[in-house]
């Protein structure tokens, strides 16, 4: 039976990471991937999502160019064009990826499963098995449906199925109001489908401030996005072509017919085919694989890392997992995956952008902190580009004075929280930027004045 240095399960963003150090250092390693190579992230989450956004951003500024003096008396969209660009820009990643896979490392195409905690059973068209003095299990999550009554005998989708769409959805219904609801509900609202969000709670995206989900609310509703909250859906069936989801709203029985169903509930962990229980690798209370502060399961010589681990659910999550890995296991180092502080961003237009804690978690956690806010209104950059929309909103601690949250959104914001997540990771006093000298006409160089308006909570 071969046996290798490294077994890696799955081939997610850490991947691109920790290979070419691994097999810098000559050590000989196994690739296993039972479906596309790159995970989420390349096939059916940043890359052809934020394609998607493209496309729809021009669509809305052709829409609104009379704002601008530029007159434009006629267009449409071409929605299998738009996915012709985007599925080439995934399948173009993949394969490239796939290739280098395949000629710098073992490559095995088919499901794994443990025998035993070093023994690794590949199924598909060449069944084997291996050994691997490491194992990383990097397999990622999926998407979460919930137990509706109907739901499995419609045609619903979800972020994956959407990218196989052969024409533009005439009414689109969402179930779910977080992040992957919310890009998709504006993307599709651009082309020039109806859409419905549902949500079962009284707001959207409850893990930022009420007044952020109030904004973002209001956003979706200016581009003429149907948001229903208090929704909890009982049952879904097919009549015809239509789909009808029936709801509960307020103590009253609904229903509402469209022509495509994207189900936008959350994710889970990918480790049932993994047969865990041939090991001593043990999951948490929603089925992700317990880790230290390194990665490591139960066993020290197999790590998990990335959405598996329930330790982070984005791509550059996932790519610090791997820095910590490669920290951990060539140089016994002390970067550990609790260092990071939580940075995302929401790829609605405008962007939501966080890092650190907001004002709700700053309150539940009784912090003493001082705070600022101002509108993008008030942002001259924001005024040139004709998107005033949003809000900023940094949390400073009162006593050490470190700039410890931030949530910028507005235009720009993806790319101002870099910044903000420097100054908070580097544990540095909000002064600091203060005397940062950053360049006109930007939206970051709003902050350091912004922060002369601080006070508390």
């Amino acid at each position: 039976m071969k046996e290798y240095d490294i077994i890696l399960i799955g081939t997610g963003q850490a991947t691109g990471t920790i290979l070419s150090p691994l097999l810098k250092k000559g050590l000989e390693v196994a690739v296993i991937e039972h479906d596309k190579v790159g995970g989420s992230c390349v096939n059916w989450g940043c890359t052809p999502t934020k394609a998607l956004v493209k496309s729809a951003k021009v669509a809305r500024t052709v829409q609104t160019s009379s704002e601008f003096g530029v007159i434009c008396t006629s267009y449409r969209v071409d929605f299998p064009l738009v996915l012709k660009r985007v599925n080439e820009m995934r399948e173009n990643g993949e394969s490239g990826f796939r290739e280098w896979l395949k000629k710098d490392t073992h490559f095995y195409e088919g499901t794994a499963s443990f025998i035993d905690e070093h023994t690794i059973h590949i199924s598909g068209q060449n069944p084997t098995n291996i050994k691997g003095k490491t194992i990383i299990i990097h397999t990622g999550a999926k998407a979460s449906i919930p137990p509706i009554k109907g739901i499995s005998e419609v045609p619903y989708l979800t972020n994956r199925e959407i990218f196989s769409l052969k024409s533009l959805p005439k009414h689109l219904i969402i179930i779910g109001g977080s992040y992957i609801s919310l890009e998709f509900s504006q993307m599709f609202a651009r082309f020039g489908s109806l859409v419905t969000i549902l949500e079962r709670g009284n707001r959207l995206i409850q893990r930022e401030d009420e007044d952020i989900s109030e904004i973002a609310k209001n956003v979706l509703e200016d581009e003429e996005i149907d948001v229903l909250l208090n929704c909890d859906v009982i049952e879904i069936e097919k009549s015809g072509d239509e789909i009808i989801v029936h709801y509960n709203q307020n103590g009253k029985t609904k229903k509402i017919k469209g022509t495509h169903l994207l189900v936008a509930t959350g994710r889970n962990p990918q480790t049932a085919s993994l047969n865990l229980e041939n090991t001593q690798i043990e999951l948490d209370e929603r089925g992700y694989i317990k880790t230290n502060e390194y990665g490591q399961t139960h066993h020290s010589h197999i790590y998990a890392l990335g959405d598996v681990n329930g330790k982070g659910a984005f791509t550059h999550t996932s790519v610090n997992d791997g820095l910590v890995f490669l920290d951990h296991y060539i140089h016994k180092g002390e970067l550990t995956i609790s260092q990071r502080i939580p940075t995302y961003a929401l790829y609605i237009d405008p962007p939501i952008a966080r890092v650190g804690i907001n004002e709700q978690q700053a309150l539940k956690e009784k912090r003493n902190v001082l705070v600022a806010h101002m509108e993008m209104s008030q942002v001259s950059r924001a005024k040139e580009k004709g998107e005033t929309k949003g809000r900023m909103k940094i949390v400073v601690d009162a006593l050490t004075k470190e700039l410890i949250g931030a949530t910028i959104f507005g235009v720009g914001g993806d790319e101002v929280i870099g910044m903000l997540d420097l100054m908070s990771s580097s544990h540095l006093p909000y002064t600091v930027l203060q005397q940062t000298v950053i360049p006109h006409p930007t939206v970051g160089e709003l902050i350091p004045f912004m922060l002369d308006s601080l006070h508390p909570l």
